[in-house]
């Protein structure tokens, strides 16, 4: 048994092979689409190429938190499994209360386990963004590293974490309250890709405006190379999520070997609690740089 379990959310977006390869347990926040619940507690998960489709036919997901009854039912699994110490890395607290609830669920059980020891981190990171901060956590933990010396260097880092984004459709950001109507409409019109990243406070902040799908993808590396500064060498490995738009994530990620001649690459389609507000045609890239 590993030294301390790894815990995190479905919003990491990380492909079920590696949560099984890496000993990484995943909490699914719950979600709504065509009028059927999936996630949570009903332990239904929706294929990703449907739910894109049926997004793209114009079904409108909607999304909820894991409240503190359902982390806490989780953290008390892990411990009947013979899990002494729990490493959570939560979704960011900018864009759900999901940590919040993990605080209070795991100092309840904690006061009921004293012998136990939860520690919850909020990565301030969202989609693969958060996939890249618990594949750091693993390789920390398989390097003989304790849980404390983990999170210490997980939350000494979490600026470190650079999420860079673009959309292919204005309206799904207008639902989330990214952009006004009006912008959206217009935008739409104009070919308008908006470039967007998640700030210090793990919000969802727009950048700059973009005409042109390619151009978009471009300005996504270009963001990269004058993000990384002397983090470039840290960046081994290279994560892109995507909103159905696998051909769009290996453009990218070609460019990121001609430029950069980084050859390791995470790339995997962005789950529904992300996909339901950023829509298909989201590409993101995720990478280790001086600040966000």
């Amino acid at each position: 048994m590993a030294a301390f379990k790894i815990v995190t959310d479905a919003t990491a977006d990380l492909p079920q092979e590696y949560l099984e390869a890496h000993d990484i347990a995943c909490m699914h926040m719950g979600y709504t689409i065509g009028g059927e619940a999936y996630g949570g507690e009903t332990g239904r998960l929706m294929d990703w190429k449907e739910f894109y489709a049926k997004m793209r036919t114009g079904e409108m997901p909607q999304t909820s938190q894991i409240n503190p009854e359902e982390s806490r039912s989780h953290f008390e699994k892990y411990l009947s499994e013979g899990n002494k110490e729990i490493l959570y890395l939560a979704f960011s607290s900018g864009l759900s209360g999901t940590y919040n609830s993990a605080c209070i669920s795991a100092q309840d059980v904690m006061e009921e386990h004293p012998d136990c020891k939860i520690r919850v981190i909020d990565s301030l990171c969202a989609s693969m963004g958060e996939g890249l901060f618990v594949h750091r956590a693993v390789e920390m933990r398989d390097a003989g590293k304790s849980m404390e010396e983990t999170a210490e260097w997980l939350e000494a880092h979490v600026q470190n974490f650079v999420h860079i984004f673009t959309v292919d459709d204005l309206n799904h950001l207008y639902r989330g309250g990214r952009v006004s109507k009006t912008a959206a409409v217009i935008g739409t019109i104009a070919g308008i890709k908006p470039v967007l990243h998640v700030d210090e406070e793990g919000h969802l902040i727009p950048i700059e405006k973009v005409r042109g799908r390619k151009k978009s993808l471009l300005r996504l590396v270009d963001y990269m190379e004058k993000q990384m500064g002397s983090y470039k060498e840290k960046n081994d490995i290279i994560f892109i999520s995507h909103g159905d738009a696998e051909e769009d994530a290996a453009f990218v990620a070609d460019e990121i070997k001609r430029r950069f001649g980084i050859e390791k690459f995470l790339i995997s389609p962005i789950g529904p609690t992300v996909g339901a507000h950023s829509g298909p045609g989201t590409i993101a890239l995720f990478f280790m740089g001086e600040k966000r």
